[in-house]
């Protein structure tokens, strides 16, 4: 498979992820719904910042460790010149 073939997969696979992502951004629990209707606006900020807060570390890991992968990618299938020769 040629490179711009799989850049192209992988960019249409993100868009897809987007475009199919939306609809869980409009999911809310109803007793998270209720709670942050019946307070007041520091509370709700309070709410938001504390989503971004247990949000954004684990987004952060998990790109480190697709990054890592991604460079130790072909660490173990490469050969080496003399090894397996006489």
């Amino acid at each position: 498979m040629s490179n711009v073939s799989r850049s192209l997969r992988g960019i249409l696979i993100g868009i897809a992820m987007l475009v199919f992502g939306l609809p869980a951004w409009a999911q809310s629990c109803a007793l998270c719904y209720t709670q942050a209707a019946s307070s007041g606006t520091r509370m709700i900020n309070a709410l938001q910042s504390g989503i971004l807060i247990l949000v954004i570390p684990p987004t952060l890991g998990s790109l480190v460790v697709i990054a890592i992968l991604y460079r130790k990618r072909n660490h173990f299938h490469q050969t080496h010149a003399g090894v397996g020769t006489p």
